[in-house]
């Protein structure tokens, strides 16, 4: 079953977070990447850029109206994403209490509903 951990933290730019704790989550994030692999559980995942370079698509009278920023105005941010396939949620929930994300903010574990592979809608089961 295919689950997304969606990795929430406040945003700060490599300045002022300095570089030794910069290095520490580069090196965090790369072991917990590594770790996904190595047990064949990682789907992808992706750091994302900061929220300022976020564009969003809504629908104003049936047109698409484009906003910078992200879609929901928050403290912490959706600073990245990690899809895994795991048995079942109680895996899901111990690959999100180790992702290290979670000493910053949170870790939010949504199962999937439907993915595509070859350009075809599977169910997630």
């Amino acid at each position: 079953m295919r689950y997304t951990l969606l990795l929430h933290y406040p945003e700060m730019d490599p300045a002022s977070l300095g570089a030794l704790a910069m290095a520490e989550g580069q090196r965090a994030f790369s072991e917990y990447a590594s770790a996904l692999q190595q047990a064949g559980v990682l789907v992808s995942a992706e750091v994302l850029q900061p929220s300022s370079e976020t564009m969003t698509l809504t629908l104003v009278d049936d047109s698409p109206h484009l906003a910078t920023g992200p879609f929901a105005s928050a403290k912490d941010h959706l600073g990245g994403i990690v899809v895994i396939d795991v048995p079942d949620l109680d895996a899901a929930l111990d690959w999100g209490k180790s992702a290290p994300a979670l000493a910053w903010g949170a870790v939010e574990v949504r199962p999937g509903a439907l993915f595509t592979v070859d350009g075809a809608w599977r169910p997630n089961t």
